[in-house]
C-alpha cells in the first residue's frame, strides 16, 4: 500500500511479487513519469491490483485506509496477514491537509508542508494502532515501523546531529530508526540494540520469529536478529556492512560508499570515524587507525569482486505477458548514460526539445504480431500531441 518503486511492469510489481492487494502509486513517488498523469495528492488516481481507479482524500490517509481494509479482510476470513503500508509522504511535491501544516504556518510554505506530512503520518500510524486495538489483532501483530533513508532535509530542519542527508554516504543518509512490537512475542518495553544491523536483516527475522523455514537454496545478505532482540546473544559477530549509492548505469568503485562496523565508518574508502564517539563524523581518524581502514578496505574489494560479474546485467520488462498486456512504457524505465526524466513536469518540458535518449530493455515472452502505439502523453490524458 504506497509506494513500491521496484518496477512498475511484469514481473516486478508487487501483485507479481506475491501481494494480494495492492493499491499503490506508480515510480518512485506521486507525479513521478510512471504514474497516473497529472496525479495529485488529493482526490488522485492509484493503481489497485494492476487497475488505476479514483480515489478521494490525501494520498497517505488512503493507503492507510486501504490498508485496514485489507486487514479487516483477513481477520473475517481466519487468515493472517502481511501488510506492507510505505507512505511516499514525507516526499517532494510538498502537499499537506491544512489541518496538519497549519501549526507550522511560522515556517515557509514547504517547510509546514514537511511537517504536516509527517504528523499526518504520525496520525495514522496512531489510528492503524487502535484499529489493531479494536479488532482484537495487537496481541499477536508483529509492528515494524521503519524508513528507507535519512532524511530529505537533512540537518538544516532536524536530523539527530548526524551528517548528511537522503543520497548521503554519511549516517545521515542512511541510519534510522527501527521499533518493533509484539506482545505475544515478549516485545512489549522497550530495549536498545546496539550491535550493526540492517535492512537485509528483516526478512531472516520475521522468518524466525514466525517459524518459517526459507529455501534451501537461498542465500540471505543478512542475518536474524532475534537473539539480539531477545538479549540473549552471548557472542555476537562483530559484522561488517555496506552501503553506497550509485544511481549510475556502470558501477564506481567507492562511490558514495560507507563500510561499517558498530564501531566504525570508513566513507569512501578514504575517511575513518569512530562512530560510537562521533556519531556527527567530525573527525576523520583515518591516519591513526590505518589497521582499521586496511581490514575494511579489504572487505568492500571483496565485496566489490563478487558483485563485479553482476554489473553488465540488465532488468528486463516483460511484454507479451497476459498479466501486463497491454504492457506500458516510460522514458522512466530507459536505459542511459544521463539522469532519465523522471518526473511528469520533465516529460513536458520535452516540448522545448529533448533532454537526453535512451532505450528499454525488454523481453518478448511469445512469439506474435505486436501493436506498438508511440504516444507523446500517456492515454488517460487524452491530450493531442502538440
Amino acid at each position: 500500500f504506497g509506494k513500491w518503486h521496484l518496477g512498475d511492469n511484469y514481473p516486478y510489481r508487487p501483485e507479481d511479487r506475491g501481494f494480494t492487494e495492492v493499491l499503490r502509486h506508480g515510480g518512485g513517488g506521486v507525479g513521478q513519469t510512471p504514474d497516473y498523469w497529472n496525479n495529485a495528492y488529493f482526490d488522485g488516481h492509484y493503481w489497485h491490483n494492476s487497475k488505476p481507479v479514483p480515489v478521494e482524500g490525501f494520498c497517505t490517509d488512503v493507503f492507510f485506509d486501504y490498508a485496514k481494509r485489507f486487514i479487516k479482510t483477513q481477520k473475517e476470513a481466519g487468515k493472517p496477514f502481511l501488510a506492507y503500508i510505505a507512505t511516499n509522504a514525507p516526499h517532494g511535491p510538498m502537499h499537506s491537509p491544512v489541518e496538519f501544516s497549519e501549526p507550522y504556518q511560522d515556517q515557509n510554505e514547504g517547510l509546514a508542508n514537511f511537517y504536516g506530512m509527517i504528523a499526518n503520518i504520525d496520525e495514522n500510524v496512531g489510528q492503524l494502532r487502535r484499529f489493531l486495538d479494536v479488532e482484537g489483532l495487537t496481541e499477536n501483530t508483529i509492528f515494524i515501523f521503519t524508513t528507507d533513508n535519512g532524511t530529505s532535509s537533512g540537518s538544516r530542519v532536524f536530523n539527530a546531529e548526524m551528517r548528511g542527508a537522503k543520497g548521503s554516504e554519511y549516517d545521515g543518509g542512511h541510519r534510522v530508526p527501527f521499533f518493533l512490537h509484539w506482545p505475544k512475542g515478549g516485545f512489549t518495553e522497550s530495549r536498545d540494540v546496539t550491535p550493526i544491523t540492517a535492512h537485509v536483516d528483516i526478512v531472516p527475522t520475521l522468518l524466525e520469529f514466525c517459524q518459517v523455514s526459507a529455501p534451501s537454496d537461498l542465500k540471505f545478505d543478512g542475518v536474524s536478529i532475534v537473539p539480539l532482540l531477545k538479549e540473549t546473544a552471548t557472542d555476537w559477530e562483530d559484522r561488517i556492512l555496506i552501503t553506497d549509492s550509485q544511481r549510475v548505469k556502470d558501477p564506481i568503485k567507492w562511490r558514495k560508499s560507507a563500510v561499517m562496523t558498530s564501531d566504525w565508518r570508513l566513507i569512501n574508502g578514504e575517511e575513518l570515524y569512530d562512530i560510537k564517539n562521533d556519531m556527527g563524523q567530525k573527525s576523520n581518524v583515518a591516519s591513526g587507525n590505518p589497521e582499521v581502514v586496511e581490514r575494511l578496505r579489504e572487505f568492500y574489494e571483496e565485496w566489490w569482486k563478487e558483485l563485479e560479474p553482476t554489473f553488465e546485467q540488465s532488468t528486463a520488462i516483460y511484454l507479451g505477458h497476459p498479466a501486463d498486456n497491454p504492457a506500458r512504457l516510460t522514458s522512466h524505465d530507459w536505459i542511459t548514460t544521463q539522469m532519465t526524466p523522471w518526473n511528469q513536469q520533465q516529460v513536458r518540458s520535452a516540448m522545448n526539445g529533448p533532454q537526453n535518449t535512451g532505450f528499454w530493455n525488454v523481453k518478448i515472452t511469445e512469439a506474435g504480431t505486436y501493436e506498438i502505439r508511440l504516444r507523446r502523453w500517456p492515454e488517460e490524458a487524452d491530450e493531442a500531441i502538440g
